[in-house]
């Protein structure tokens, strides 16, 4: 969502969030102390963890919450006529200001049932609030994790290009999914109005287009390119003409086969891009002209002082197609004594999914970047995060929702979350206490009772004991120092580096450890036997 357009989100909500707010209103509670919890119930994509994203939306969105005349007017066209003027001059009042959310800090790991944020306030301010924190959360969180997923895959050395704005579900997502991207892990965007407002890295070359819009090597224009240390402009044109020659019968291609259209593409933009020369070498046939004009350009800028940046394969098989273009950059690199050329960075995109980058590291490859779009952006393998946003406490009273569904049961009350650590250093087990209840302590043995199941307390020893939420807004302002994206992209890599490996498998990981302490299990207890 774009900065400056947090005004106008007042009424990006359900209706029943005003429906209800009137209803408390009416009934003289509207101030009453109440407190929520935005979680979600299952660990996206088959995996087991996530990462949270969207605090920083989340608390912009706060600093700005007012409705405002207009939102008014709008709110008394569609609400029931019966409903009383005083109730929109009391909207006229309400913001934030009496609101306090604590949070993980944004890029954590987290896991089901565990608060993303906790949310304490007037009883209808923080009801209002429900749905667009979860729409700030829920997408942002999603993409932040499903980057991490295509991270762990492609591994810490390759470089991730997310080129996804084409295939997004419209601008805002489109935005989120290059901001929340990055944080996950990938290295750079394509969206250039990301790069604007959120600092992303941004990269990019040429589309198919460009390179089919050439016809014949006449359509060169300019012809000329300057030395990189030299004054004198030199005609660059037969001179990748003449390094084609000696390419083609270092590599036996027939220099008639080769597409002339493609090679005054690959001119053409040499000339305009002579420190950013990177080729699009599938438009005809790879090894048959793209890579031979790839090459014979890229050794001209090389006579001239300049390096080649990479080449990008977008179509067929990308870790065959790799491993062959690979052995031809050694071979011009020895034939023509140019030690760099060997190296230059191969890309590859293609309808990039999980299943087929796993396939492409396990084979082992020549890539160095891969660029990925509609599969990191559409998060196809789960489309929405499912976070909830859940009353836990009234009027000092815990509140638990108890449906015969047991996943959709709530935990009451206001609550500490702790993570536990073994003398690994690793996290084993998130822990849910009461506030009252004395803090978990290193050191200190705990009882607890695990999430799901039936079986009595145990006793735990951890290590190590992080206290995960952080206040972040109070008395209607932002009270924590907020980290730059670069720094919650690298403490994402910093929590993920804390669970275990079979935490992280992306298939059939090994459950993490959710529990409760005694004191919060009998409260628990306690309220469904009375509930039903």
């Amino acid at each position: 969502m774009e900065p400056g357009r947090r005004d106008s989100l007042a009424l990006l909500t359900d209706l029943y969030q005003f429906t209800m707010a009137y209803g408390y209103w009416r009934a003289g509670r509207q101030r009453e102390p109440a407190e929520f919890e935005l979680f979600f119930r299952r660990c996206p994509c088959r995996g087991g963890f996530a990462l949270s994203a969207g605090l920083g939306e989340c608390l912009a969105f706060l600093r700005a919450f007012r409705l405002r005349q207009p939102e008014i007017e709008y709110l008394q066209s569609v609400l029931p006529s019966t409903t009383e003027k005083a109730f929109f001059d009391y909207l006229l009042t309400v913001d934030a200001s009496e609101v306090t959310v604590s949070s993980a800090p944004e890029g954590s790991v987290v896991f089901a049932t565990v608060p993303l944020l906790q949310v304490k306030g007037p009883l209808l301010v923080v009801q209002l609030l429900e749905t667009t924190l979860l729409c700030l959360v829920n997408y942002a969180s999603l993409v932040a994790t499903n980057a991490a997923r295509f991270r762990m895959l492609a591994g810490p050395d390759k470089k991730l290009l997310e080129l996804g704005l084409r295939r997004a579900q419209g601008p805002d997502g489109g935005l989120s999914a290059s901001k929340y991207s990055y944080i996950g892990g990938f290295d750079w965007t394509s969206n250039v109005l990301a790069g604007k407002l959120y600092g992303v890295p941004v990269r990019g070359t040429v589309a198919h287009s460009y390179v089919m819009s050439f016809t014949s090597l006449a359509e060169v224009q300019p012809r000329t390119l300057k030395p990189l240390d030299g004054d004198e402009p030199v005609d660059f044109l037969p001179l990748a003409e003449s390094w084609l020659r000696r390419v083609c019968q270092t590599l036996r291609v027939p220099q008639d086969r080769v597409n002339p259209g493609e090679l005054a593409a690959f001119v053409s933009y040499a000339i305009a891009f002579p420190h950013h020369f990177q080729g699009l070498v599938d438009t005809y046939c790879i090894m048959g002209s793209g890579i031979p004009n790839f090459c014979a350009v890229a050794l001209a800028l090389n006579q001239l002082g300049y390096r080649a940046i990479g080449i990008r394969v977008d179509s067929g098989d990308l870790g065959k197609q790799a491993r062959e273009i690979r052995q031809v950059l050694r071979t011009c690199s020895a034939d023509f004594q140019v030690p760099w050329f060997a190296t230059i960075p191969i890309a590859v995109s293609n309808d990039i999914s999980e299943r087929s980058l796993e396939e492409l590291m396990q084979e082992g490859n020549e890539i160095d970047v891969i660029g990925i779009g509609t599969n990191v952006v559409t998060c196809p393998l789960q489309p929405s995060l499912g976070c909830v946003y859940k009353l836990v406490k009234v009027n000092g009273c815990p509140k638990l929702k108890l449906t015969e569904d047991e996943e959709k049961m709530t935990i009451p009350g206001s609550k500490m979350a702790y993570r536990l650590y073994d003398a690994t250093g690793l996290a084993f087990m998130d822990l849910l206490a009461l506030e009252e209840e004395p803090p978990a302590r290193a050191g200190q043995e705990v009882a607890v009772c695990l999430l799901g199941r039936s079986e009595e307390a145990r006793r735990v020893t951890p290590t190590a004991v992080e206290i995960l939420h952080r206040t972040y807004f109070k008395d209607g302002q932002v009270c924590q120092a907020l980290p730059s994206l670069l720094e919650i992209k690298s403490h994402a890599q910093a929590s993920l580096s804390m669970l275990g490996p079979a935490h992280k498998r992306l298939q059939d990981p090994e459950p993490y450890q959710i529990a409760v302490t005694e004191k919060l299990h009998f409260l628990l207890n306690d309220l469904c036997r009375s509930s039903r």
